[in-house]
Order: C-alpha cells, then structure tokens, then sequence
C-alpha cells in the first residue's frame, strides 16, 4: 500500500458504494477536551459512513456540552464495569477458536516485554476478546482509533484474533514519550495505515515506529466546520480580554502566566485574561495569582461547553497558550477560525499552522519573550489585529476543513477495507484450490490402489 506522505488525497465521495460500517475506539471518551473526535465522527456520518462508538472506559467528570453527553448515551463502553462481560468473552473465544486466543495472548505478552507490564496488557487481551466479538457482532469493517496508546494495541490484539483491520491517528505528545515501551513499531506494523496530524507528527511516527512504514503514514489534518465558527461583528481591538482555554496542566504553560500578567500591569493596563477548562495545575496556577497579586486581573471559568467557548473567543482580543508539549491544538484553529489572533509557543506542529502573520509565536519558557508578545497584541491597532485575523481564518479554511478531513478518512478506510476483501478472497481461493489438488491426488492415490 502506498500513500502520499506528504498530505492524504482527497477522494470524491462514491454514491454507488455500499455504505460501509467503521468502529471508532478511544482509551477514555468522550471527554471535554477531545470534542475534535466527536466532530470526525459527525463529519463522516455526514458523509455516510455509519460509525460505532467504543471506548475502553468513561471519563471520570461530568460532561458540559450536550453533544459529548448524547456521545456518551452512544458510546459502548469495554471496561467500565464490565467485568463479568469481558471474562465471559475469553471463554467463548476459547471454546470456538482457541487458536486465535492463544494468539491474541501470545502478542498481549509480547507487547509487555517491552515494558508496558504485563497486567495492562493482560487487560488488553481481555478487552480485545470482548471487542473482537462486539466488532463481528455488528459486522464491523475496520476499526480506527485516536492516539496510538492503550486503545491502538486493544485494535492490534483484536486483529491479530481475526478482527478487521484498523487504523490509528497520532497527535501526540505524551503518546510519543512512551512510543517505545508501548510498543509503537508493533502497532504501526499491524495498522492498515497511520494518520499523522501534522508533518512534525509523522516524523515522530517515523522515528519511532520506523521508516520502512513511510508509505503507509498519511498526514490529515484535524478539520473544522468553519459555519460553526462565525467571526464577531465586534472587531479585536475593541476588547482588552485575552483568552486561555485548555486543560490546566503542565503541559500546557498556564502556571507562567499570572507572572506575565503581573509584569504586564503597569504599562497595558487596563486588561484582563480568563482561563477556560480545570485540571491539576489549578492550585499551582491560583497560587502564581495570589503571589503575583494580579487575582483582580484574572479569572479561572472552569469547564465550558463548546458554545461559551465560542462565545468567549470571538469577544477576546486574541487567544494566548503557552504552551510545553502539544501535539497541533484544536483551540488554536478555534481561534483562528474566528478570526482571533494567537499567542503560542513554537511546539511541536505549532509552527506549521502560527507564524507572525497571524499572531505572535515564542520559545516555550521563555518569560520575557511571552510578555513581549502579549504587549504587542495588547499595543496593536484594530487595522493589524482585523489583518491577522483574516489570515488566520483564511489558513484554517484552506488546511483544516472538516469536509476534506472526512473525505480523506472515508477513502482511507474504503482501500483498507477493499484490500482486506482481496486478501480474503485469495485466502479462499487458495484453500480451494488446494482441495482440489488434494482431491486430485486422492484420486490419483486410489486408481494406483486398483492397477
């Protein structure tokens, strides 16, 4: 299989094609911070794929926005009390192919060798044994899974029991701090292909999965629905907020921020930032505010849905995420979108989406440089601030549309599906083939008996 690595075709959509039925797996789902799965889905059943949703186990928050929480009423869950289900499918598995199980479990012992231990993976055999039966259940064609973590090596294991074929997309970051361990090139060479989110992220794939695997790497980046995101009528420069929205985590940088903010205040004021989304840095974050004295300046709002979220940036001045480790944001193309300058660090496949043109783009940890870059978006005029917006909205438009998203996946996930038929169709052949010799041969046996 060769596909183009440096963007996945777009193909046109096939009206005469039988409508084609994929699972979608994910680890945890769906959860607030990963409405870019949900949207995929929605895109390709626009398209006519029919899409079964699996997750291996529920998010442990409440959900806020109410297409998560119809997701959630839709998502079949592997794990999540689950238990008695997942034993019963092993025994099952073993009474009418004890062969496939031996295989399953002989490569979930494998992938632990490598350093994942071996009571993960032994849940992930169990889980494959249950998700092989769901997949057959409702006549599954291929499975696609997002991050290449826990749920790409239940699909690995349930392929290699004699489940269809799957796929993965990579985001990264921290599915690539643990590539090796977890058994990346394994994966990688099971999977009818791999989608990379952007060039930086193939690259990792290719490093740690290996380059014999280029031809099957396709970079598809995460799309949006630009009629979702409709710029407000008010222009940037009339507002004095910055906006952060993101999980509040290492990871993302927002411990940094109340220090700028701080150093910010005597020169741009009057301003403010609100922080949108919750996680484990909140206490050090509202520690930094009441050091830095600056708790009048910001605001922490928690989980919004996707609405306030919208609503929040297109009233914002410009988003700011300072981020350490990323894999591409999805709230940088939200930004975008709705034609809001950014603020970010140049992580990752950042940079292949933020340039000068449409905001300002600053080494990660870098204080004075982070507080330069909010002091000129804070200083510019409304013709500069109108201009970035227009780029960046533009640039989502023409590298990150849904519709092209889909399409690419759709026909991703019609080759593999067409490829899988085609072997199959010659596993039979040859059987058959291979009965008639022996036929043949029995025949020939027997006239040497009578002679």
């Amino acid at each position: 299989m060769t596909i183009t690595p440096v963007e996945a075709r777009t193909t046109t959509a096939d009206e005469t094609a039988p409508r084609m039925t994929v699972a979608y797996l994910v680890n945890t789902g769906p959860v607030t911070s990963s409405t870019f799965i949900r949207r995929e889905m929605a895109a390709l059943e626009a398209q006519g794929v029919t899409v079964r949703r699996f997750a291996i186990r529920r998010w442990h928050l409440p959900l806020v926005d109410p297409r998560d929480i119809a997701d959630q009423a839709r998502t079949q869950y592997i794990l999540s009390g689950n238990l008695p289900g997942l034993l019963l499918a092993v025994l099952r598995q073993a009474a009418t192919d004890p062969a496939a199980l031996l295989r399953g479990a002989w490569l979930a012992a494998r992938l632990a060798r490598s350093g994942g231990g071996a009571i993960r993976h032994a849940a992930y055999f169990l889980e494959a044994a249950y998700f092989l039966r769901a997949l057959r259940r409702e006549g599954i064609a291929h499975t696609h899974v997002h991050f290449s973590s826990n749920a790409a090596a239940v699909a690995l294991i349930t392929r290699t029991m004699g489940g269809p074929s799957y796929s993965f997309t990579a985001h990264g970051p921290d599915e690539f701090l643990t590539a090796t361990e977890d058994g990346l090139a394994l994966k990688l060479s099971g999977a009818a292909f791999a989608v990379a989110i952007s060039h930086f992220c193939r690259a990792q794939l290719l490093r740690f999965g290996g380059t014999q695997f280029r031809d099957r790497i396709a970079v598809a980046r995460c799309g949006l629905d630009l009629d979702e995101f409709v710029p407000s009528d008010r222009p940037a420069g009339s507002s004095r907020t910055l906006v952060c929205v993101g999980r509040l985590c290492p990871q993302k940088g927002q411990v940094y921020l109340p220090a700028a903010v701080a150093a910010l205040r005597a020169t741009e004021a009057p301003f403010r930032l609100v922080l949108i989304g919750d996680g484990e840095s909140r206490p050090a974050i509202e520690a930094e505010i009441a050091r830095h004295g600056v708790g009048d300046l910001i605001a922490l709002r928690g989980w919004q849905n996707s609405a306030e979220v919208r609503a929040a940036i297109a009233e914002a001045r410009a988003l700011v995420l300072p981020s350490f480790a990323e894999g591409l944001p999805i709230v940088l193309l939200e930004a975008l979108a709705l034609a809001r300058p950014v603020v970010t660090t140049t992580v990752a496949g950042i940079p292949e989406l933020v340039d000068e043109a449409c905001g300002r783009i600053v080494p990660p940890g870098d204080g004075a440089a982070l507080v330069g870059a909010l002091r000129d978006i804070l200083r510019a005029d409304d013709a500069t601030l109108a201009e970035m917006g227009r780029t960046g909205r533009a640039r989502v438009a023409r590298h990150h549309d849904l519709g092209t998203l889909a399409t690419t996946l759709r026909g991703l996930f019609a080759a593999a599906i067409a490829r899988e038929g085609q072997v199959r169709e010659g596993q039979m052949r040859k059987g058959q083939v291979g009965v008639r010799a022996g036929r043949e041969r029995i025949g020939r046996e027997a006239a040497e008996v009578e002679t």
